[in-house]
């Protein structure tokens, strides 16, 4: 199973950054988006990204111009039908994945690798709406993906030692370090991660600590390079709300459970950075 060309689904924040270290590691790579309108928006926000690079002296311009050479946005899943590769990364929603990858399946040649960048959903449900269950995995990235070093590999019950292995090489391929996780809803990070920034809430309502000494003390006395509201202002309180309710479903323990405050700043429209509040104020960009 040699993967020389790669398909990603998805061009917002997860698909863009995917999209990127695949051209940035010699990949030729197609993003397919819903319309023409989506796929530029896409591709702009990658091309600026690439050129940040360069600004800092991250990635020289010829090998920006390079990886530039090797990117192209379609709208038609036909156009993924080479792809030896196809990285989902859409909303977080199985049944949208699944009727993704149903129809994807339909299309996409026999050998190609399935892999979705769910970071809450099992793999198994996702991979059950396919053809070839055998040879699909889970591929967890991290934001900022060109800057975040780690992968999950997520194997299921159903991925075959081919498949496998060939996730593995094609994560370090893209110059990531790759970790084995079990398929779990949460996998490894967010297993252990999601439960502490819930318990940073419950703390804050119990009323242990203010916002920003919670941090501070998560940061110097645990060296932890951001405190859990700052977290959880970057990655979005909608986002952390909807993960925790998946994991909650999934396991039915307290320690995944929503507390109330986070619920009541998510109907508040008060979701971190994005939203210009969350725990802190933030200028939006």
């Amino acid at each position: 199973m040699k993967i020389r060309k790669v398909g990603v689904l998805g061009c917002g924040l997860m698909g863009a950054g995917i999209a990127e270290v695949a051209a940035r590691a010699g990949f030729e790579t197609v993003v397919r988006e819903v319309s023409e309108e989506v796929v530029e928006k896409g591709l702009a926000k990658l091309r600026g990204s690439l050129d940040k690079a360069v600004e800092r002296g991250k990635l020289d311009a010829a090998e920006r111009d390079k990886a530039w050479g090797r990117l192209s946005g379609v709208v038609d899943l036909g156009a993924l039908a080479e792809c030896d590769l196809i990285v989902e990364a859409i909303v977080e929603n199985l049944d949208e994945k699944r009727k993704t990858f149903a129809a994807l399946d339909a299309v996409v040649k026999e050998g190609a690798l399935f892999a979705s960048n769910t970071s809450s959903l099992t793999i198994t449900q996702i991979a059950m709406a396919t053809r070839r269950p055998d040879r699909f995995v889970g591929l967890h990235f991290f934001n900022p993906v060109p800057v975040m070093k780690l992968v999950e590999v997520v194997r299921t019950l159903i991925t075959s030692q081919e498949a496998y292995d060939a996730a593995i090489e094609v994560v370090r391929a893209f110059g990531k370090e790759p970790v084995t996780a079990r398929d779990n809803s949460g996998f490894i990070v967010n297993r252990l991660l999601v439960p502490y920034l819930l318990d940073a809430v419950r703390a804050y309502e119990e009323g242990v600590g203010s916002v920003e000494d919670i941090d501070k003390a998560m940061q110097l006395g645990c060296g932890y390079p951001m405190g859990p509201f700052t977290l959880l202002d970057f990655v979005g309180l909608d986002t952390t709300y909807y993960i925790a309710n998946i994991m909650f479903e999934e396991y039915r323990e307290k320690r995944f459970a929503p507390p109330p405050l986070l619920k009541q700043m998510v109907l508040a429209g008060r979701l971190g950075r994005k939203s210009g509040r969350g725990f802190y104020e933030h200028q939006r960009k």
